[in-house]
């Protein structure tokens, strides 16, 4: 993955060097949308200010953070930063056919990882595990797949999220950090 050029050889304006970590041990695979530029330099998945949140947030779950990054997979839908948005707040969304190009190496992690528990996070992820739904209508339940695996949505954990200011939707997130929660523990997740 580290080494692939797909994107720039269609054109797309991207930093390639895909980013993610974790042992093929995993129980556990987050899914994000794409790295940030942070994560890029790093080189190390939800590295900058949503990652703060999202490591918040696995703590209720019962995760500390070091102990996640050591013991679980961390991912995107698509692998390299996709650059700056038009209008300059914020990253820009991967398309569809970027999404495309990178959607066999998704699938090799997956088959790889065998995840028993897959916490896709934001609206481009979610939709990549449970198709066209809505976050009010999925954050706050989990679902098994096809193959068995336990699927937990979270939103996008940016500041600049506005879906997180209404009280309903902090509501969902606290009832999706409920299930992860229990997942761990009846999972015996380490």
């Amino acid at each position: 993955m580290r080494a692939c050029q797909r994107c720039l050889e269609a054109g797309y304006s991207i930093t390639p060097g895909a980013v993610f970590s974790g042992p093929a041990s995993a129980s556990v695979m987050v899914v994000g949308q794409a790295p940030g530029v942070t994560e890029t330099q790093a080189q190390r998945p939800f590295n900058g200010p949503s990652g703060t949140r999202l490591f918040q947030w696995l703590a209720q779950a019962g995760w500390e953070e070091a102990e996640f990054r050591a013991t679980q997979y961390l991912t995107a839908v698509t692998k390299c930063y996709p650059g700056k948005n038009s209008s300059g707040k914020g990253d820009r969304v991967p398309t569809r056919a970027e999404q495309k190009l990178c959607a066999h190496y998704l699938e090799r992690e997956l088959a790889l990882v065998r995840p028993r528990l897959i916490i896709p996070v934001g609206g481009l992820a979610v939709r990549r595990f449970l198709g066209q739904v809505r976050l009010t209508e999925v954050v706050g339940e989990v679902t098994q797949d096809k193959e068995g695996r336990w699927i937990a949505p979270l939103p996008h954990p940016s500041g600049a999220n506005l879906w997180l200011n209404r009280r309903e939707n902090q509501e969902r997130v606290d009832q999706a950090l409920v299930h992860i929660r229990q997942l761990h523990q009846e999972l015996l997740i380490p």
